[in-house]
């Protein structure tokens, strides 16, 4: 008989989870407020269903005799996962601990204090908190809503005034009526993420990748022009950071699931930050499937249907040095308006280090102003792999000069290309 499965969410990314559930034979019901979110195109069923309801979901569900349910790539929505599947007495990698510690900024920066993991240095305002600018911070400071992601209600700023109504207007954007404020990590810094994989309660870490971010949008949050695997950084990682993580990891009593951490690096020093408990927009877990041969897709669709996560020759896929290979996604952003022309893309698609692209939007498709400085303005996010890092530098490069979007009046719309990375960073022994 048909495995029956609820997903939350119908962003694009999660439509790429839909995609793999229904090839896998999955009857998928999609739920969403929105009536054309994008994930619901391929599903085999959709509804208005708000994924905060959780009530809503679990007599719908119940209705619909599901017989599993898994978040898609929706940081937001973990919290609620957690909850429907306990109603439900269904499969579920999170649980109350992990949710506190990974669904929300100021959970995060309380269980790293607790781990001795660093952080970056900030404090917590509420609604009736004194706005006063922090004594120990200098500007510029970056103010952010805790339980946002993809850098939505985020901002830089530079002065007391400008401070002042960002934090009154970004508390508005938190469900929670918290806002972080945090010393904003410029351009010295470097940044990188790290992505675990838990199977039976044992992390492993499965890639790590830097990041090249775009800073042509003012006060906006950076948001990344693309990565590169493995980071550069990796072995100072492990060394340093990685025991006080999985210290962590044990304490939570985590047992299933995936866990992508962003961190800063600053003169070798790393400052953890933004943890995301599910499916990334980034989604490592592409290039894992193209050059390890494991699935996360696939993996967390079978564990909420069956409660197995992942398969017992896990450990010997699993390698995040990727076997000496290299990868990259690169991201093309968008700037605000109405998109005219895309040329390129099937040659794009053709080349032979491109492996899977995730498509956002069409011709014909606007770019509201609103979502320029969020990961919203992705049109692209572009997989490629390689031999080495020369091959992923040449592909970069076959991109920019393959692809041209221009907006109605034939104007470029491409924000900024990511840049060939520095190729003596990324040759390991």
């Amino acid at each position: 008989m048909q495995k029956r499965l609820i997903i939350l969410g119908g962003n694009p990314e999660t439509g790429v989870l839909v995609d793999i559930a229904v090839s896998m034979g999955i009857h998928t019901i999609v739920v969403d407020p929105n009536p054309i979110a994008p994930a619901k195109k391929n599903a085999t069923e959709s509804y208005e269903i708000d994924g905060f309801d959780v009530d809503g979901i679990v007599s719908f569900a119940r209705k619909k005799k599901v017989d599993g349910v898994l978040v898609g790539v929706a940081d937001i929505l973990v919290k609620p996962y957690w909850e429907i599947c306990k109603k439900l007495e269904v499969p579920c990698y999170a649980t109350e601990k992990s949710v506190e510690a990974f669904c929300s900024k100021d959970g995060y920066k309380k269980y790293c204090e607790q781990y001795g993991v660093k952080d970056i240095p900030g404090i917590y305002l509420m609604r009736d908190s004194d706005y006063e600018k922090p004594n120990n911070i200098d500007f510029p400071l970056m103010v952010k809503p805790v339980d946002s992601a993809a850098g939505v209600g985020n901002k830089i700023c530079r002065d007391n005034e400008d401070y002042t109504a960002t934090v009154k207007k970004v508390l508005s954007n938190s469900r929670k009526g918290v806002v972080l404020v945090e010393k904003y990590m410029d351009r010295s810094c470097d940044d990188m993420a790290v992505y675990y994989t838990f199977r039976n309660g044992v992390p492993y870490l499965s890639a790590t990748f830097d990041r090249q971010l775009t800073r042509l949008q003012g006060d906006s949050s950076p948001i990344a022009l693309g990565t590169v695997y493995p980071s550069k950084y990796t072995e100072g990682f492990v060394k340093d950071v990685h025991p006080k993580l999985c210290t962590m990891f044990e304490g939570l009593n985590i047992k299933a699931g995936v866990l992508c951490i962003q961190l800063f690096v600053e003169n070798n020093a790393f400052y953890s930050y933004d943890p995301g408990f599910r499916l990334q927009g980034e989604a490592p877990h592409i290039h894992l499937a193209h050059i390890n041969g494991f699935d996360h897709r696939k993996m967390l669709i079978n564990y909420a249907l069956t409660g197995k996560f992942g398969e017992d020759d896990f450990h010997e896929q699993n390698d995040y040095m990727m076997g000496g290979k290299a990868a990259c996604s690169v991201w093309v952003l968008l700037k605000g308006g109405k998109i005219g022309s895309i040329k390129g893309l099937d040659e794009m698609k053709a080349h032979k280090n491109v492996h899977f692209v995730v498509e956002r939007f069409k011709v014909g498709d606007t770019v509201k102003e609103e979502w320029v400085g969020t990961e919203r303005q992705v049109l692209y996010r572009v997989y490629s792999a390689g031999e080495s890092i020369f091959e992923i530098n040449q592909t970069i490069v076959d991109i920019k000069n393959i692809l041209t979007i221009t907006d109605e009046k034939g104007d470029d719309m491409v924000i900024e290309w990511l840049k060939p990375w520095n190729t003596a960073d990324y040759i390991f022994n």
